[in-house]
């Protein structure tokens, strides 16, 4: 009898993140509350950058960010929130990482909700994310299901079935 598997990842597609960030560079610009404000997003590896006039600006900024990465299908899990610094010329600035893949410490929790739900799966952290195996299609989908009703603070995709 074969073995059936899938993958858990946690990974935010780069297409879709640049498109959310153009999106909201060009409602920026449209905007009369920024009218003449020096509001710049930059994007650069994992690390996104927001630097505007003042805090009320910069939640605003966040506000339109978080709402149009939702509409491109990017879960608002994925995004860690620096702290606010102050930058040149009396503005403010805020780094936001993205994060990718499962970390090792985010994995045991994982691991450990489908081992304490007693079904006959194997669960193998590989890579920045997690194989489930097992000789069962109904208990992979069993597994699924513990995976997708537990609380985690990183966004959660189910590829690689097998």
């Amino acid at each position: 009898m074969p073995d059936f598997s899938f993958d858990v990842v946690s990974r935010i597609d780069a297409q879709e993140l640049d498109n959310a960030l153009n999106q909201t560079r060009k409602e920026i610009e449209g905007r009369f509350d920024f009218k003449n404000s020096k509001t710049s997003l930059e994007h650069a590896g994992n690390t996104i950058t927001l630097t505007t006039d003042d805090e009320l600006k910069l939640r605003n900024v966040i506000d339109i960010l978080q709402s149009r990465a939702n509409k491109r299908g990017i879960s608002l899990k994925a995004f860690e929130y620096g702290k606010v610094e102050p930058a040149a010329g009396n503005a403010v600035r805020q780094a936001i990482t993205v994060k990718n893949g499962i970390a090792k410490d985010k994995s045991k929790p994982l691991i450990d909700a489908v081992k304490s739900a007693k079904l006959k799966v194997s669960t193998q952290y590989q890579d920045e994310q997690l194989r489930v195996s097992g000789k069962n299609k109904d208990d992979l989908q069993k597994a699924q299901h513990v995976l997708r009703a537990l609380e985690t603070d990183i966004p959660l995709q189910f590829v690689n079935y097998r």
